[in-house]
């Protein structure tokens, strides 16, 4: 490596350097004073909306709701209009008592008597009582709270929190900036006395309002009163025993694991709408303990229940409070709990990653940008690795929430990005002039491929080669002298031009190399500058395309110029050294070699046998590893100026392959004879094919001539022009 080749990958580093430093800075800054938040929290939910179906609700989860059906139904067959009077509620709590329920929780605060009297709210609590494990509800706030201090006389678990240090102050429930008490609103005391457990229903939305968390329990007046799902299991008998483990930030409850956030909340983990649950009717429930009752068989067995979770809330049309959460705007209040009681069962919480694996995720981001850009060499490289970033860390991000993580997208995003557009902006300005002249200067002269490779190394603007194997393709136009004596300059020009452009465009699009035009003829070859492994089998399909390309074009040339056009083709692949060569001042990205000089006679060889394209068995050999390519053996030459014969064929397409069989079986089978010395045998064979096949008709010639001369066979043709 030069020195000013040193020195320019040393500038390359320090500025990577800088650039991924100050970046990294910048991102990890707005990422820490919540600049991304807003925008973090809409990608989350598309995260959540999209994946919601994949997590399957807990079975052991049933929602009862009053909808509009019940209404009607109890309407029609009990007679009752709305509100529904409570012994409603005591006949759906005693057949979850018979049915062998874990617990039925009320989304309902029962805060005023029932309009039907004592009697009534009497037969409720008679219900809960007898059942034990009906959790009733409670709602904080400074604004509906009726009461200030939690009732001395109320008998229900609550948690014993244990570890909680610091945490404890995010449970605790304050009045914030209002003047206003914190206050409770709770059932009527008739109701309360018969409860098995109370639970929280207070919710408390993120910044964007969107409610994607809640706490297991929250702080009044000194007690840890638990969230509504969390009091159905205390009412069904689990431990009122919770510990908190700062390390690994969870809350342990029995067999439970809570993972919480800063604030004690927990993240949860949407099913989509409610109605995966398959929630049913308050009044099909109410019909079936009827039927039960009345010795008929009812539409939902006790058996259904046994064992269940059971939450109760309304859902008719303006009487059910709503909330918006990632899965939807307009949400099911009690939706909230529900999801709460199912994370805890199937232990399926979604838990946020720590800061520090956020800001290595950035920061590899900026460090994979910046040195794509820096040191591809090509905008198109820099761009894709950009696009491949921006995919792989959108897949990371929901691979993460699939694996029960909150894995940030918009910070290694906005770093990506960030990067991208130093290191560009970089690169414009300190090698955008050097390169825009490099692409200026030999834009005429070489293939996109070499300009590329110069672009990524302008050191390679010397003189010097390599020894590589490569596939060389000659081309000329027959009789094109001829053709132009007919032409005036500047329709030789318009001629040439056409042939050429078309011709170049199929060579340069299979991957090839344009060497250099000599007046019709082209020179090109495949598999330098750039490694393409399977260099013969694109040469030997551009040689063939060029030549379809060419025959479609016939009836245009000849009614544009007056003359058809014929190109033969010379194919060969072996080792030459390629490289920079000429003067110190002026050179060409050319190839040298025997091998190359065998593809330029292989072109010519082609008059004498009447074919237009041909290329030696290396060639053939080599493209049938890479697919299945078709032609004909045509024989063993040694060209002007070697003394070993190849072996030499002619390439076609596989329709002409398929069409030509019985000709080419006919010929294969003379052709041998001919090189057995057998003249006199192979001739009549190739005379009946002489007609319509050029290389039989040569080789009828050479039958003859060698019948005349048989002393002068040395087992191969050897050519005596070029």
């Amino acid at each position: 490596m030069g020195t000013k080749k040193k020195s320019n990958v040393t500038r390359k580093r320090m500025a990577a350097a800088v650039i991924i430093l100050s970046v990294f800075a910048v991102t990890a800054l707005l990422y820490g004073f919540g600049v991304f938040e807003y925008l973090e929290q809409k990608t989350y939910d598309l995260r959540v909306r999209l994946l919601a179906d994949s997590a399957r609700p807990s079975d052991d989860i049933i929602i009862i709701l009053l909808n509009q059906d019940s209404i009607d139904w109890a309407y029609t067959q009990r007679g009752w209009s709305w509100p529904w009077p409570r012994k409603a509620y005591a006949e759906l709590v005693d057949y979850m008592n018979l049915s062998g329920a874990a617990s039925v929780a009320f989304d309902v605060i029962f805060s005023e008597p029932s309009l039907y009297g004592p009697e009534d709210d009497a037969e409720f609590a008679r219900a809960s009582r007898d059942y034990g494990k009906v959790v009733q509800t409670v709602f904080f706030s400074t604004q509906s709270g009726s009461v200030s201090r939690w009732p001395g006389d109320l008998d229900v678990p609550l948690f014993n929190p244990a570890g909680l240090g610091g945490l404890l102050s995010r449970y605790i429930l304050a009045a914030g900036d209002s003047d206003r008490q914190m206050g409770a609103q709770f059932p009527i005391p008739e109701l309360l006395s018969g409860a098995g457990a109370v639970g929280n229903i207070t919710g408390r939305p993120d910044s964007d309002g969107l409610f994607r968390r809640t706490p297991l329990f929250a702080y009044f007046d000194g007690k840890a009163v638990p969230g509504l799902s969390a009091a159905s299991m205390l009412a069904a008998g689990e431990s009122e025993d919770i510990q908190y483990i700062p390390e690994k930030r969870v809350i342990l409850w029995g067999d439970y694991t809570i993972p919480v956030d800063e604030n004690g909340a927990s993240l949860l983990r949407f099913r989509s709408s409610l109605d995966r649950y398959i929630p049913l009717s308050a009044g099909d429930v109410l019909q079936s303990a009827e039927d039960l009752k009345a010795g008929r068989e009812p539409l939902l067995i006790p058996e259904d229940f046994e064992g269940k979770y059971i939450f109760f809330g309304y859902y008719a049309p303006g009487l059910f409070d709503i909330c918006s959460t990632p899965v939807s705007a307009v949400y099911p209040g009690v939706g909230i709990h529900i999801t709460m009681l199912d994370n805890i069962l199937q232990q399926d919480f979604i838990r946020t990653v720590p800061h520090w694996i956020t800001l290595v995720f950035v920061l590899a981001a900026v460090v994979l940008l910046t040195a794509a850009v820096l040191f591809s060499g090509r905008i198109a490289a820099a761009v894709g690795v950009l696009g491949g970033m921006l995919v792989v860390i959108g897949g990371a991000s929901f691979a993460a929430y699939a694996g029960g993580f909150w894995l940030p997208m918009v910070a290694p995003l906005a770093g990506t990005v960030f990067a991208f557009l130093a290191s560009t902006l970089y690169s414009y300005s300190t090698e955008g002039s050097q390169k825009r002249f490099i692409k200026s200067a030999f834009s005429q002269y070489l293939s996109p491929a070499v300009i590329d490779r110069l672009l990524a190394d302008p050191e390679r603007l010397t003189l010097g080669g390599e020894r590589r194997e490569i596939s060389i393709y000659f081309s000329d136009v027959q009789g094109f002298t001829t053709i132009s004596e007919k032409l005036d300059p500047s329709k030789l020009t318009e001629l040439l031009n056409n042939y050429l452009s078309f011709m170049s465009d199929i060579i340069l699009e299979s991957g090839g190399t344009i060497d250099k035009y000599e007046g019709d003829a082209i020179i090109a070859f495949w598999n330098a500058p750039v490694d393409l492994e399977d260099h013969a089998a694109r040469a030997l399909g551009a040689a063939l395309d060029c030549q379809h390309k060419l025959e479609e074009r016939q009836a245009d040339f000849e009614a544009r110029y007056g003359s058809r056009l014929i190109t033969r083709i010379g194919l060969n692949t072996g080792y030459a050294v390629v490289g920079n060569m000429g003067s110190a001042k002026r050179f060409d990205y050319t190839m040298l070699g025997d091998s190359v000089n065998l593809a330029a006679r292989l072109e010519g060889l082609n008059k004498q046998f009447g074919t237009y394209t041909m290329c030696t068995q290396a060639t053939m050999d080599k493209a049938n590893l890479q697919g299945t390519y078709f032609g004909r053996e045509l024989a063993k030459v040694a060209v002007v100026g070697k003394k070993e014969p190849v072996a030499v064929y002619e390439p076609m397409t596989e329709e002409d392959y398929r069409r030509l069989q019985p000709v080419l079986e006919e010929f294969s089978a003379a052709r041998i004879l001919f090189y057995e010395g057998k003249f006199s045998e192979a001739l009549p064979r190739f005379e009946k094919l002489a007609e319509t096949d050029k290389p039989s008709y040569f080789y009828a010639e050479q039958c003859r001539y060698y019948l005349k001369n048989p002393g002068e066979w040395q087992g191969f043709w050897k050519a005596t022009s070029k």
